[in-house]
């Protein structure tokens, strides 16, 4: 009694055993007697128990190789980058994926190294971040080609980061700043130039229309000074008494408006009405005196005695 079961338990072990089962998405070499037997799918599969042994369950989903990599630039400078290597078993070459390589991810890491290691050098750093993706084609051309004879297929390749010794970042980022900083000088004194021409064109414009003002104000006061004189000579006043008359009336007028405003800082001098009068007679002596300079430049000189003032019979001046 003993003995059957013992029996029935190492013959329901048995069965057990002849069974097994593969998960989605994956593969199971199956091996008789240490020799490669068959590959098995997903499912419910047989074996001979004792003799058929599962060597190895493959995963068939893309998978993800993350490769650090230091390298020089072009320019010398030095900079570390991260490759991140998408690959996938073959289905229909899962026994050489499984026998030929012992290793796939350190496979995949050398060809990545030498990869990058022959590209970066021929190229500057500032290209190489324009270009990683030049650098990526090449890294999953040449793994592409390496590895499917092997039973991978590699389904993309990414260069995910691309850092550069902190002190050449430090100068990069200078380097922007100072060409930013130089970009907004160059808008700023734009604008300083376009605010300076257009005050300028203000100022001029305002010039020319205060100059016209000034000079109808002259006009007009010119023509009411006509006035004035012309009325005046109705009443028979002489046009020296006129034009006195009309002077004493400005300067009271002036000092009028001068003492209407407080803050004023204007002197006038002299401030006495006769004062108004000499002024006119030194203005009309001094225009008298222009008069003759300019007729003797002409040559209408008067006679000698006129001239010099005495008689060349008597020889008296």
């Amino acid at each position: 009694m003993p003995y059957l079961a013992i029996f029935a338990f190492f013959a329901l072990v048995t069965l057990l055993a002849s069974f097994f089962t593969v998960k989605q998405e994956s593969a199971a070499v199956v091996e008789r007697l240490g020799k490669f037997l068959k590959v098995c799918d997903s499912g419910l599969h047989l074996k001979i128990p004792y003799v058929d042994q599962i060597s190895k369950r493959l995963n068939l989903r893309i998978q993800q190789l993350d490769v650090m990599i230091d390298t020089k630039t072009l320019d010398n400078v030095f900079v570390k980058m991260k490759v991140s290597v998408q690959y996938q078993v073959i289905r229909t070459n899962v026994k050489d994926a499984y026998y030929r390589l012992e290793n796939p991810e350190n496979q995949i890491t050398s060809y990545v190294f030498d990869v990058v290691r022959a590209e970066v050098p021929k190229t500057r750093l500032d290209d190489v971040f324009v270009r990683k993706d030049d650098i990526a084609n090449a890294v999953k051309s040449e793994l592409q080609d390496a590895m499917q004879s092997y039973g991978y297929d590699i389904i993309k390749a990414l260069v995910t980061d691309i850092d550069p010794d902190e002190q050449v970042k430090h100068a990069m980022n200078r380097i922007n700043a100072a060409e930013r900083e130089k970009t907004a000088a160059e808008y700023e004194s734009e604008a300083q130039r376009i605010r300076i021409v257009a005050v300028a064109k203000a100022e001029a414009e305002s010039k020319k229309l205060q100059g016209q003002g000034i000079a109808d104000q002259r006009r007009e006061i010119a023509k009411g000074l006509e006035e004035s004189v012309r009325m005046l000579n109705k009443v028979n006043i002489g046009s020296q008494e006129a034009s006195s008359l009309i002077v004493v009336t400005q300067h009271y007028d002036t000092l009028q408006a001068i003492g209407a405003n407080n803050r004023s800082n204007l002197v006038l001098l002299p401030n006495s009405p006769t004062s108004a009068s000499n002024m006119l007679n030194d203005m009309m002596a001094a225009m008298i005196s222009v008069s003759k300079l300019e007729e003797a430049d002409k040559g209408n000189f008067p006679p000698a005695p006129e001239r010099y003032g005495h008689d060349n019979k008597e020889g008296k001046y």
